[in-house]
């Protein structure tokens, strides 16, 4: 990254789902043109009921639409995506360093 360039991920787990899908694509487990049609489709539906700001709100699309195939495919239950964000949280929480979002939060008012 170049001084004063912005991150290309506002938050590490963003990175991460973004990685799950390339890489479930790599491994020719998922099929780029209907990843982009099921995205754009939990996109617009996401933004019936709110202005997507392309952070959280946008990797929770990315993360719900992979839930959808995942479980389609049999390959995890529904929910247990919950269960891991559950774990990581409270796994976060615990590290011993600031959260992710402190400066984040402090500017959004």
């Amino acid at each position: 990254m170049t001084p004063g360039s912005e991150p290309a991920f506002d938050a590490p787990w963003h990175a991460r789902v973004f990685a799950l899908a390339v890489a479930e694509n790599e491994a020719d487990r998922l099929s780029w043109p209907d990843w982009t049609a099921r995205l754009a489709t939990t996109l617009r539906n996401c933004g019936i009921s709110q202005s997507l700001n392309g952070g959280d709100d946008y990797f929770l699309a990315w993360l719900d639409t992979l839930e959808s195939i995942l479980v389609e495919e049999g390959r995890i239950e529904h929910g247990e995506i919950e269960i891991a964000k559950a774990e990581l949280a409270k796994a976060h929480a615990l590290a011993p360093h600031e959260p992710l979002n402190v400066q984040h939060a402090a500017n959004s008012d």
